[in-house]
């Protein structure tokens, strides 16, 4: 049976939508999956981050805990030089 060019004309518009529609879920998957690798990159920066400032929290606790050290009551010139 032959058929009408208004049939054609619809079965080619449909197949152009669904060729949109797919190539349209194609590009949100793309930007789905590249949100996501980027939240997981920022979540270890941030951890990162987190633990470097503990670190330098502890050494900076350990220096002032170090240099508290009780000051000698002779004067310079009668320290005894090491």
């Amino acid at each position: 049976m032959v058929k009408s060019a208004k049939s054609r004309a619809e079965e080619q518009f449909a197949a152009t939508q669904k060729k949109d529609k797919q190539a349209l879920n194609e590009r949100e998957e793309a930007r789905q999956a590249e949100a996501e690798h980027m939240a997981s990159l920022r979540a270890l920066r941030l951890a990162k981050e987190a633990a470097d400032k503990k670190v330098a929290e502890e050494a900076a606790i350990e220096k002032a805990a170090a240099g508290k050290k009780k000051p000698s009551r002779l004067p310079q010139a009668h320290r005894r030089q090491i």
